[in-house]
């Protein structure tokens, strides 16, 4: 496993310094160089660049990153399903609805409202899902169910409210829906890591129960697992990791879904093994999805969400192919 950490660390960090010289002031690594050491020969604009713009966008990315990906890790364990993502407990439609509700019934709403009205909604998506599936204990397939039919519910919302929305308030909800950290700052990045450390070490502190978990609900009942209340723990785990994502940066479709099958392909089944891999993957799915939004039609700026979904859109596709091949 560390041989692959280290490489993809590698790639990592390559992807932050490009994203931190690339864009549409594109600095020398001489000049990229001397900014980051504080050099007397840096400019002003070039450390301005740096600094208050790139660096927080690149370290949010990461954040991001990192934390969709390790939230599509624990729902493929607990729904045992190789399609499900974080967005199948509602999370994704949830805050959508919620955001969109605060951008067009409200006049100016304060922009701190934004985020607090994701991270709400996808909560209470999520605990909607879960107690509407209890019914003498949980399943996984009832979730899903459940998840679709509430996040259709949300979607249907989200359509009304844009339909008789002012034209400036539906257009400023749909790029939030893009998904995009074109407007981070440090205030957002340290806010999202103080946020993620507590339940990002609790749920990879999990890997055993989720091993076990993802063997069925009665192998993992006869080695002595309270499936039910290790489920609800996941799920309360995901809202809070993938929940902070969506509400900082929007709608980010596939990481979930593209970084844990690949750390799954590198290390194995063990999740003690794919929790870090999949955070580096996704990390760097996000970071290289922002710079290539940023390059592609410059000046215009693509939203990372829509190219994760360009990505992640062919990848999804793969598994539908490989999962009716291998039921013949």
């Amino acid at each position: 496993m560390m041989r692959w950490l280290v490489l993809l660390a590698i790639v990592l960090v390559g992807l932050v310094i490009a994203s931190l010289a690339l864009g549409d002031i594109a600095l020398s690594w001489q000049d990229l160089w001397k900014t980051l050491i504080g050099s007397q020969d840096a400019s002003l604009q070039n450390a301005m660049i740096v600094y208050d713009l790139r660096l927080p966008r690149v370290l949010l990315a990461v954040l991001v990153g990192a934390a969709l990906a390790s939230a599509g890790t624990i729902t493929l364990a607990i729904m045992r399903n190789p399609l499900a993502e974080p967005g199948v407990l509602g999370i994704n439609s949830g805050a959508a609805a919620a955001v969109m509700a605060v951008i067009v019934l409200l006049q100016d709403p304060p922009v701190l409202l934004l985020p607090a009205a994701g991270f709400l909604g996808a909560a209470t998506m999520a605990a909607a899902v879960y107690l509407l599936s209890w019914r003498a204990g949980t399943s996984s397939l009832r979730i899903i169910l459940i998840g679709i039919g509430l996040g259709a519910l949300a979607s249907a919302a989200t359509t009304f409210l844009s339909a008789f929305g002012e034209i400036g308030d539906v257009q400023r909800a749909m790029i939030w829906l893009a998904g995009s950290v074109y407007d981070a700052d440090m205030a957002k990045v340290r806010f999202l890591l103080l946020w993620l450390i507590v339940p990002l070490a609790l749920a990879w502190m999990a890997a055993r129960e989720l091993d076990l978990i993802r063997l069925g609900d009665d192998a993992a009942k006869s080695f002595g697992q309270p499936v039910d209340w290790i489920r609800g723990l996941m799920i309360v785990l995901c809202t809070l990791i993938s929940g902070a994502a969506v509400a900082t940066a929007g709608l980010i479709g596939f990481v979930g879904l593209v970084a844990p099958h690949v750390a799954g392909r590198l290390v194995g089944p063990s999740h003690a093994r794919i929790f870090p891999v999949a955070a580096l993957c996704g990390a760097i799915l996000l970071v290289a999805a922002d710079l290539l939004g940023r390059l592609v039609i410059a000046p215009i700026q693509l939203p990372a969400g829509i190219v994760t979904g360009l990505i992640g859109a062919p990848f999804f596709a793969s598994l539908l192919w490989k999962r009716r091949y291998a039921r013949g």
